[in-house]
């Protein structure tokens, strides 16, 4: 029979025997690179369509945005703000000094005669009409014997701009025309006045120029100083 073992020697035996490893479920579990290059890759991609994405829908916005004003502009350039043709209109005119005109052998070279033409423009546009100096010429017998510039205006818009022109004629200028004896036995004196505007209308992006020309022929009774017969014809271009 063996010798009974003590209690020292068995603490120690058990205190050798080999102890377990760490459970299955605290191992470190490490990916490799081309997993991760591959997760990444992927991720940048999703980013870049999103913002493609993001600039195609703010492209097409803006798009619609600038085609929907270019036909809203169009539809009123062509309706609301359609540049309309401004009219003129000869409301009168007055002679003063034509009492000279008595007969070709005993004419007064040194004195004046003096023509007040009252002109109206009316504007249809909605927006102002610009204008140049307008020119204002007066005929008799196809010779042009005075000519005058009157300042630019400005005919608002829908508005009625009123145009004093006062022309001076020299009486000597007349008494070189040879038709002037004969007109002076009859008391009638033919002539003509012709007024030239050249301006422009701007409504938006839309400019337009504008030329208006009238030409007024009228028979002035040299006892009466009215202009009688008259006959205005007008011309307006855009």
């Amino acid at each position: 029979m063996s010798p009974p073992q003590s209690p020292n020697s068995t603490m120690i035996e058990s205190r050798n025997q080999v102890r377990p490893l760490a459970p299955a479920s605290h191992r470190i579990h490490v990916e490799n690179e081309e997993t991760i290059d591959s997760t990444f890759m992927s991720s940048m991609e999703l980013a870049k369509k999103r913002r493609r994405k993001r600039c195609m829908k703010c492209c097409s916005c803006c798009g619609i945005t600038t085609i929907t004003l270019v036909v809203i502009i169009v539809i009123l350039a062509f309706t609301v703000f359609k540049v309309k043709k401004p009219t003129i209109k000869m409301n009168s005119i007055k002679f003063d000094g034509l009492s000279y005109l008595t007969n070709s052998s005993n004419l007064q070279t040194n004195v004046n005669i003096t023509v007040s033409a009252d002109f109206s423009i009316k504007n249809p546009n909605a927006a102002s009409f610009k204008f140049n100096e307008a020119t204002t010429s007066l005929i008799y017998d196809d010779r042009v014997i005075v000519e005058v510039l009157t300042p630019a205006a400005n005919a608002k818009a829908r508005r009625t701009f009123r145009m004093i022109v006062n022309v001076t004629v020299m009486v000597d200028k007349l008494s070189s025309i040879p038709r002037l004896a004969s007109d002076l036995v009859a008391r009638k004196l033919p002539l003509s006045m012709s007024t030239s505007i050249n301006g422009r209308v701007k409504i938006l992006v839309i400019k337009k120029s504008v030329g208006i020309q009238m030409n007024c022929n009228m028979i002035v009774d040299l006892q009466t100083q009215d202009a009688k017969n008259m006959d205005c014809k007008k011309k307006v271009s855009l």
